[in-house]
């Protein structure tokens, strides 16, 4: 009996010394994976990690074109201006300005573009300036970083609207009669555009008398140097540069002078210097002579001009020096001067005798006659010198 105790205490020892059954092994690899599992839980319900991601910012409020273009000439007078932007535009910022100002409004033409709609005209020939301010705004609040500013140059006026204005105002020796209802010369609008696309009417001389040299010399819708005679005696007396250039300097001050009713008072004068001996100036005023003089005009080596100039510049006494055609050089005092062409002018220098060729170019009076002949010869006066006939 002991020797079977022995043998089954062996044999119990074995049993509880052998590996775990394949029945154990999985129940602990079980519990294990209970454990890992558990612990896989535990992470997966911890805060999640989450990504911020910025928004993309609205892009840039900018002007992306403007019509006219920068530096355009001869744009027409009515021309709308239009301004567009690189996103949907509001118009309850600050707007666009024009100047010289112009009647008119800025509308919103399209999301993205203002245009501006003239009431009248531009004034001729005048450079107009378009700022965009940076108070403009854009529909999503941005507004313009910096202003833009851009210019255009407008077209000539129409140079019949010119002739109908100088004779409304008394400078020419035309009449002129609109064939409707005369404009207003207070709307402002109205006169701009007239300036551009002038109102029909007639023209007709207000006076008999003249002249052939000065009549031939009318041609409606053409500025020639009857014109430009006429522009320069409105400069003259409205303290403007005499240069006889109808700039928009002269069409503001045309209109300006119309709406005030500032007409003119001095009538028109004309002078003929007449090369046939004995040699002569003759002034017209409204018509009528009122001056005639034996004069001298120029030599063969330095003969007077043929044509017709206005007068451009006066003076009371000067010095006169030039070359004479021998390379000799002179200084000769005169009176009562007034310039037609270049170094030409109508003046007193005392010679033995006159009617006869004795100038360098000049046309020359005795001293009573210079001084009488003087103030019809104002700015703008026309002289004409024909050759021997």
């Amino acid at each position: 009996m002991v020797m079977l105790f022995a043998a089954v205490g062996l044999l119990s020892w074995r049993v509880l010394a052998q590996p775990a059954s394949a029945h154990t092994r999985s129940q602990s690899r079980g519990k294990v994976a209970a454990g890992h599992k558990g612990a896989g839980h535990a992470k997966a319900a911890a805060k999640p990690t989450t990504t911020t991601t910025k928004p993309s910012p609205p892009p840039p409020f900018k002007v992306t074109s403007v019509s006219p273009r920068n530096g355009s000439t001869g744009v027409g007078g009515e021309t709308p201006i239009t301004v567009s932007f690189s996103t949907p535009v509001a118009l309850s910022g600050r707007l666009p300005s024009v100047s010289p100002s112009v009647p008119g409004s800025w509308v919103r033409d399209g999301a993205r573009t203002l245009a501006f709609r003239p009431g009248g005209a531009y004034v001729p020939d005048s450079k107009v300036t378009v700022t965009i301010p940076t108070g403009v705004r854009a529909r999503d609040g941005a507004q313009l970083a910096h202003p833009v500013v851009d210019h255009f140059s407008v077209t000539h006026g129409s140079v019949v609207r010119l002739q109908q204005l100088l004779s409304l105002l008394d400078y020419s020796p035309l009449a002129w009669r609109p064939s409707g209802t005369p404009l207003s010369p207070t709307d402002t609008a109205a006169q701009l555009r007239a300036a551009f696309h002038p109102p029909a009417g007639n023209f007709y001389w207000r006076q008999k008398g003249w002249p052939s040299n000065l009549t031939s010399l009318w041609h409606p819708g053409t500025y020639n140097v009857m014109v430009k005679g006429l522009v320069m005696s409105f400069e003259a007396d409205h303290a403007l540069t005499v240069d006889g250039i109808a700039g928009p300097h002269v069409w503001a001050t045309l209109l300006s002078a119309l709406a005030n009713h500032q007409l003119n008072t001095g009538g028109y004068n004309y002078a003929l210097a007449s090369e046939t001996q004995p040699e002569s100036l003759t002034i017209w005023h409204n018509g009528k002579v009122v001056f005639h003089s034996p004069a001298n005009t120029g030599i063969a080596a330095s003969p007077t001009a043929p044509g017709t100039f206005p007068v451009y510049e006066r003076l009371r006494s000067q010095v006169m020096r030039g070359t004479n055609p021998n390379g000799s050089h002179y200084a000769d005092p005169v009176q009562n001067v007034a310039y037609f062409n270049g170094g030409d002018a109508v003046h007193y220098i005392a010679r033995a005798d006159y009617g006869i060729p004795q100038s360098l170019g000049c046309v020359e009076l005795p001293l009573k006659a210079a001084a009488k002949a003087w103030p019809w010869l104002a700015y703008g006066t026309l002289v004409t010198v024909t050759p021997p006939a």
